[in-house]
């Protein structure tokens, strides 16, 4: 805990150890800067971050009701008013972190302009975006510390004592902004050295959990689209231990890797890893690979290939660019499997990318996870890519058939529609999406709830709504009713733009460095004392 006072005086005690070239400076201004600037380094918050997620590790294991939540964010901006907005709402940052989603550096960072999720942006872009995020964290610490620090010298002046201890422990028990960033390395932008030096990029900016996927660096998809190609498990062990060294040499050594698997979709594979002993896991990787079983040599035709899978001897199946399928329907076993090796191997946490939000299929792979490995915890992402409305309509539909229940008024495949939004099933279906994420921590071991894209719509929606009302009929009404009104009703920090954007902090300093001839923007004439 930072004491205010005591930093004071520590302050006084080396300005006074110096001549009185120094005397000019002031303890108390000092002791503000530096609690306004609390981490020096990306590698500081890496090291305090790690540590609050471990914690958290600790306490879902104690509590599967204590897990913890993030929200994507595609600018440090969006971070910075997503964790006011926490502070303001809920008093404290305990278990909400942010999610930074490389489908969303790519769609909206990338020097190439809008692009797909398919690790073809620039790799800088990922560690400029989590070095841009707590920058903006750092200054909403600045911002709001400063208003402590403003209120303090209101109530010294007043005399006013009371006051004063109150604001002096508000300073000393000051919850930061700045949390954990869950940033994803897609499949690591190449071989392992290469994951390596980026790791190490991401890390010295101040992420403290990597997410990595097991799928082909070159051929990258997003985790809901089609064509995903997976690499066999040393390949994916290799990052995993990459990503593992890279937190080592930098001393973050409690540096979180979330082992992420894209194998439930995916049904090619890259390579055919070769066997070193029987048992091992290029055999049980090769045992997926679907093929043709051999009996005679005027079966093989010349280019073609042959694996042993137990007794048997096939032919791999094999597409036009020389990618191997697997066997259908046995997405769920290389899942567990993928999972288990990862855990063993070094990862921490998983994440399984599944094609709709199902409590029992996700629970139904981490039981079988959890026979080997207790303690698997489960990064799951929440995306928008699913259509949560249709998906859970049409999960209750199937269980109030299954029950029995009377479903003759629902078209199952069209319960998306809007004749359907006052039904019994569609308010069972929505009680449903505000339980799953407590129903699935509880039974499928899911750690860490995050929404991958949901300031990318939230941006879409907003700008949509405004452009059509502020081009229509209500023009400068549609901001101010549905904007700025809503922002002084709601008390968002945002309506002060100027002190959000940082002139009350340059101004505090301008005073500190050049005294009572400081040119400062917060006098009489200052629009913004419009909002006081």
């Amino acid at each position: 805990m930072f004491n205010y006072r005591e930093e004071i005086t520590k302050l006084n005690n080396t300005i006074n150890s110096h001549d009185s070239s120094w005397h000019s400076v002031n303890a108390e201004s000092v002791t503000r800067m530096r609690l306004q600037n609390r981490f020096k380094t990306g590698i500081d918050i890496a090291r305090y971050t790690a540590d609050i997620m471990r914690k958290d590790m600790a306490a879902y294991d104690k509590n599967p009701s204590d897990y913890t939540q993030s929200l994507g964010c595609w600018h440090g901006f969006v971070a910075q008013q997503k964790m006011i907005s926490i502070k303001k709402h809920f008093g404290t940052t305990k278990g909400r972190y942010l999610y930074l989603s490389g489908w969303m550096v790519a769609a909206m960072r990338s020097q190439f302009g809008p692009l797909p999720d398919q690790s073809m942006h620039e790799k800088t872009a990922v560690p400029d975006l989590i070095a841009e995020q707590y920058l903006f964290l750092k200054q909403a610490d600045a911002r709001e510390l400063g208003h402590l620090f403003k209120a303090l010298d209101v109530a010294v002046d007043e005399q006013d004592n009371i006051k004063e201890r109150k604001i002096r422990k508000q300073i000393d028990n000051f919850e930061t902004h700045i949390v954990p960033i869950i940033a994803d390395i897609d499949a690591g932008f190449g071989n392992e050295e290469a994951t390596y030096l980026l790791a190490k990029k991401m890390i010295e900016a101040g992420a403290c959990c990597i997410q990595i996927e097991n799928q082909v660096s070159d051929a990258k998809q997003c985790g809901h689209q089609d064509g995903k190609v997976t690499v066999p498990h040393e390949d994916f062990l290799a990052k995993i231990r990459a990503v593992r060294y890279a937190f080592l040499e930098l001393g973050v050594d409690n540096g979180i890797i979330i082992a992420r698997t894209d194998s439930l979709g995916a049904g090619l594979t890259q390579k055919i890893p070769v066997s070193q002993q029987p048992g091992d896991l290029a055999e049980q990787y090769n045992e997926f690979i679907d093929g043709t079983e051999i009996s005679r040599l005027d079966e093989i035709k010349p280019g073609d290939m042959l694996i042993q899978q137990k007794n048997r001897l096939i032919k791999p199946e094999r597409l036009a660019n020389g990618l191997v399928k697997f066997k259908a329907e046995t997405g769920e076993e290389r899942v567990v499997l993928d999972c288990i090796t990862s855990l063993q191997q070094g990862a921490d946490l998983l994440w399984i990318e599944t094609a709709k939000p199902h409590i029992g299929q996700i629970a139904s792979m981490v039981n079988k996870i959890r026979e080997e490995v207790p303690d698997a915890k489960l990064v799951y992402n929440n995306s928008p890519s699913f259509n949560w409305t249709l998906n859970f309509r049409q999960q209750v539909y199937d269980q109030w058939l299954s029950e029995g229940k009377d479903v003759k008024s629902y078209h199952r495949n069209n319960l998306m529609s809007a004749q359907y939004d006052q039904s019994d099933l569609a308010q069972e279906a929505d009680n449903k999406i505000q339980s799953f994420q407590q129903e699935a921590s509880k039974v499928a071991g899911i750690f860490h709830h995050l929404i991958t894209l949901p300031t990318y719509h939230t941006a879409s929606l907003s700008t949509d709504n405004l452009a059509r009302d502020y081009y229509g009929q209500q023009g400068m009404l549609a901001y101010v009713k549905n904007v700025q009104r809503e922002e002084i009703r709601n008390g968002l920090a945002c309506v002060k733009h100027q002190d959000m954007s940082g002139s009350n902090i340059g101004d505090e300093h301008k005073e500190y460095f050049s005294g009572k001839q400081a040119l400062k923007a917060s006098g009489k004439a200052n629009t913004m004392n419009q909002f006081s």
